[in-house]
């Protein structure tokens, strides 16, 4: 068995408590949706295993160096934190019904991973530029804040298909209240902007040691900090305007439009230090 083999069965994992919680969804049926959330919690387990022996695998191969590397191991690893992450929210909130909008971008993001011929899931050696205690401290921070976002970028859409009427006979009338769907957003889009801004600074010291400048104006830098402005221009809306519902709703979904260009965009249609094309 190895890590590519775990992960190949983790995208299956995903998929199928996607389909557990779309439909506990459908058929209004909890045991479905407790269903979802344990096939979830597999499928996490399996990532980590994953990642953790694709590690492993790395210093067997003499590259020794942590799973970040690539577009194979950072969709791996972008799953990985939208799992926990939306975890730790049905556990502390117990709204399984949340996980419709969640479990779909924890499988897509694998599942593009494992099934695009375009994406190679070959261990390489790192460029020299690369080798550094940096990666692992950047990496991990800016796709915590990309899973903030992600998530927030969920709970967002929520806005748009619940039904104003509580007497709706429509199935997203179970939807949480417009309190906590907005608090959620809030609290989502906080933590990713915390993360996101750790990210950020964690790559300038990093740049700095590799090619001698914090800043350069990759096309990465750019986009990451275009999203960055994005997400602090939600954060004022809400704290000192006191925005709410469906117009900071539409600014998290033009957030995660950014998150998207940042990170798949510069790779496929840019080039620069960051590409992983």
């Amino acid at each position: 068995m190895n890590s590519s083999f775990l992960l190949s069965t983790t995208t299956f994992i995903y998929a199928l408590a996607t389909i557990f919680y779309v439909g506990s969804f459908a058929f209004k049926k909890q045991i479905l949706a407790k269903a979802g959330f344990v096939v979830l919690v597999i499928g996490f387990l399996d990532n980590s295993a994953g990642i953790i022996l694709r590690w492993i695998e790395s210093y067997q191969l003499g590259y020794g160096h942590a799973p970040f590397s690539n577009m194979y191991e950072s969709l791996v690893f972008f799953s990985w934190t939208v799992a926990v992450l939306y975890i730790f929210v049905e556990l502390k909130y117990k709204e399984s019904i949340i996980g419709v909008f969640a479990s779909p971008l924890i499988f897509l993001a694998i599942a593009y991973a494992s099934f695009d011929p375009s994406i190679s899931n070959k261990i390489s050696p790192l460029i020299p530029a690369l080798k550094s205690n940096w990666l692992i401290a950047h990496v991990i921070t800016c796709f915590l804040g990309y899973a903030g976002f992600a998530v927030a970028f969920g709970f967002s859409i929520m806005y748009f298909v619940k039904p104003r009427n509580p007497e709706a006979e429509s199935i997203f009338a179970k939807l949480p209240s417009w309190e906590l769907i907005d608090e959620l957003t809030y609290q989502m889009v906080v933590f990713g902007f915390l993360f996101l801004t750790i990210g950020i600074i964690t790559g300038a010291v990093w740049a700095n040691s590799a090619w001698g400048t914090y800043w350069s104006w990759d096309p990465k830098e750019t986009w990451s900090l275009i999203t960055w402005f994005v997400y602090a221009i939600f954060m004022h809306l809400r704290m000192m305007k006191g925005w709410s519902g469906k117009n900071l709703a539409w600014i998290s979904i033009i957030g995660f439009i950014a998150v998207l260009f940042t990170y798949f965009g510069v790779n496929y249609l840019l080039s620069g230090l960051h590409s992983y094309a």
